[in-house]
């Protein structure tokens, strides 16, 4: 059965029965996954999920119900469901249906030509990819991962306010890993890239660039103890940030799990840093044109030169707080809505990448820490986090340097920015799309030996 035509049957049961406003939202996903391993495919998959979730006020609460069964079959259950989670619900939060935005901006995330690259020719760039990476120094004793996969996704948002939206998106990531060796000393590295335009998808060039990475951190030793001046990569400190997005959600404010509660308008951070949730960024993996609750999403400034502007608003919150929506209320079909950003970065300087080593005459450079799930605490914003780089000396990388912690306030480290360079870069997304240029750090706290 067509897909709205399906909520529209579903909206009659339930106003029969006694709902007053209903929604249904609808997302189905196709996956692609390839794995690698010793010039074979490891691993060949292809999945598809969809489901279907329903929620509509009950004698003025919110009921919610979902099913992966999307056709008539399931719409008794989906309302008997909803009446139920309905009458059991005791919250005293008032939940709505949205009516719709004045204005949707449309937002392109959906590359054709990407479906019409064969399985043949993808296969055929994970194969290279690992050639090229095995084949690039004698010092590669493997590749420990080499990955493409592929997802495309469609969702729609339909309700009794007279509300209809839709969006699909597809995207592609590759990511290979290897594993160098030179006599006892072994060391990995890996990189990744992420579009949904295959033509820049170069199987050598990101070979390359995990296998130097490798190669130059083998015959790392840890230093002294102490605190240094020191350079966060743009992977880091987008990894860093990403663990502290949560600050930033209106819902963590008014619970009192953020140090920026009672803080707009404040100065937060360094005069030199932006941090901007653009969700009509070009080649943006979670750009979209409406979030969950079918709100118009919105470029906006977090922190603009070291002041906070706002903070990531749902509707519920927006309620609370009196304000708007910022359009991060984002759910799937089976979970409630959650704050989410959408393409998050903190804005690029001027500087070159180069330049600012220069600017070094003794410090370290990070470019991958370990613990982020575990090391950190968003509450208070403390962080103690395993690390590996380099020594910069007068302006210069002179060795890596590994068995180090780094240790401090994210609060404080976004003080002490005085430097942002002009290379910012994504991670790979998870609750949205962060990334960030690098950064230096005025002084940083090391533990080495």
């Amino acid at each position: 059965m067509e897909k709205k035509k399906l909520a529209e049957i579903l909206f009659e049961k339930g106003k029969r029965l006694g709902f007053e406003d209903m929604e249904v939202f609808i997302k189905s996903t196709t996956n692609f996954d390839l794995k690698i391993f010793k010039k074979e495919i490891d691993k060949y998959s292809i999945s598809n999920q969809e489901g279907l979730s329903f929620r509509g006020i009950y004698n003025g609460k919110m009921g919610y119900s979902y099913t992966e069964k999307v056709d008539e079959t399931s719409i008794d259950i989906l309302v008997e469901e909803a009446i139920n989670n309905a009458k059991v619900i005791d919250s005293d939060d008032e939940e709505i249906i949205y009516e719709g935005s004045e204005e949707y901006k449309e937002v392109c995330t959906y590359n054709k030509d990407l479906e019409n690259i064969s399985k043949e020719e993808k296969i055929q760039f994970a194969l290279k990819l690992e050639e090229e990476a095995l084949n690039l120094d004698d010092r590669v004793e493997t590749v420990n991962h080499c990955s493409f996969g592929e997802t495309s996704e469609y969702s729609l948002i339909m309700n009794t306010k007279g509300l209809e939206l839709e969006n699909k998106s597809n995207m592609a990531l590759a990511y290979v890993s290897v594993k160098v060796k030179d006599g006892d000393d072994i060391k990995t590295a890996g990189k990744h890239i992420i579009s949904n335009d295959f033509s820049k998808f170069d199987a050598k060039k990101l070979a390359k660039e995990a296998v130097n990475e490798a190669i130059s951190l083998l015959s790392a030793e840890s230093i002294k103890s102490g605190e240094y001046q020191t350079i966060l990569r743009n992977d880091v400190s987008a990894s860093i940030l990403e663990a502290f997005t949560s600050i930033f959600s209106a819902e963590s404010v008014q619970k009192g799990l953020s140090l920026l509660k009672d803080k707009l308008n404040e100065k937060v951070s360094s005069s030199l840093i932006t941090i901007i949730d653009d969700p009509f960024m070009e080649e943006g993996i979670s750009s979209t044109g409406f979030d969950g609750e079918g709100v118009a999403t919105k470029y906006k400034k977090l922190i603009d030169k070291g002041v906070l502007k706002t903070f990531l608003h749902s509707l519920k919150t927006a309620k609370k707080d009196g304000v708007e929506s910022t359009g991060n209320g984002f759910k799937g079909y089976k979970s409630s809505v959650v704050i989410s950003p959408t393409n998050m970065y903190i804005e690029k300087g001027k500087s070159s990448f180069e330049d600012m080593l220069k600017g070094v005459k003794e410090g370290i450079l990070i470019i991958d820490v370990q613990g982020l799930h575990s090391g950190l605490n968003t509450v208070s914003g403390d962080f103690s986090l395993s690390a590996q780089g380099y020594l910069i000396e007068n302006g210069e990388i002179t060795r890596p340097i590994n068995q180090i912690t780094i240790a401090g306030n994210y609060f404080e480290v976004l003080n002490d920015v005085d430097e942002v360079s002009n290379d910012l870069d994504f991670i790979l997304p998870s609750g949205g799309y962060i990334g960030s240029p690098s950064l230096k750090i005025k002084r940083l706290s090391v533990a080495g030996k």
